[in-house]
């Protein structure tokens, strides 16, 4: 079974919702049988490396709304957070731009070490408050993933990886995504935003019965939406 993934690195619902995947898979007796393939997905491409905007500061200014309600709609955030075992640091968190951060992706992809690439970067994101934009802090990562930092740094440097990212993003186009995390399986099946737990194991079990049956792909749960309903929309 094939899971692709699309999803950002400073969407907090993306890394919700690949937490609950993957408690999802450990319920799941062909777990072994699995291939998860993160796909590029970026909420803001014109988002700035840096800004003095807090990030509850940027979610009012985006979906119109106060400072306060922002900051208890990511209060709200934070507990889901906790529930799949994360720890969310809003106040610490320093909105950036994501770009750079798909590349090394897309590197990592290649080099086997996508997986663990994805989750040190959203780590360094909502829990260690660090800036994955920045060039030393992204090197850091790939080097404690196993990846060479120099070669890393070259790839970085030159611009590498770019057209992988924009395909990735073009895909999902296609495939009408507006808003993430956005799960498809098998090629077959959809599932929009963060859902719980039952309702990706339920979709693993379905997708697994019917692995063999040809059939055009099904929105199996979820509408996309903000970030209030379980996913984050592009702007």
């Amino acid at each position: 079974m094939n899971i692709e993934i699309w999803s950002d690195f400073v969407c907090p619902f993306c890394y919700i919702g690949k937490r609950r995947l993957e408690q999802a898979l450990e319920q799941f007796p062909h777990r072994e049988d699995v291939e998860i393939v993160f796909r590029s997905f970026e909420l803001d491409p014109n988002a700035k490396k840096e800004t003095s905007l807090t990030i509850h500061e940027l979610i009012a200014k985006k979906y119109g709304i106060t400072v306060e309600e922002a900051k208890r709609a990511n209060a709200d955030i934070g507990r889901q957070a906790e529930a799949v075992g994360l720890t969310f640091r809003f106040e610490t968190m320093k909105p950036t731009n994501t770009f750079d951060a798909h590349r090394l992706a897309q590197y990592a992809k290649e080099k086997g070490k996508l997986n663990d690439v994805v989750e040190r970067l959203f780590y360094a994101y909502f829990t260690e408050s660090k800036r994955i934009s920045n060039l030393d802090v992204l090197l850091a990562l790939a080097e404690a993933a196993g990846l060479d930092r120099k070669e890393t740094e070259e790839v970085l440097n030159d611009g590498r990886y770019a057209e992988e990212v924009r395909k990735d993003e073009a895909e999902a186009a296609k495939f009408g995504v507006r808003g993430v995390p956005f799960f498809i399986l098998n090629r077959k099946y959809a599932i929009s935003g963060a859902q719980p737990v039952e309702v990706f194991r339920r979709a693993l079990e379905k997708v697994w019965e019917e692995e063999q049956q040809a059939s055009p792909m099904r929105l199996l749960a979820g509408e996309g939406g903000m970030c209030a309903d379980g996913s984050c929309s592009i702007d």
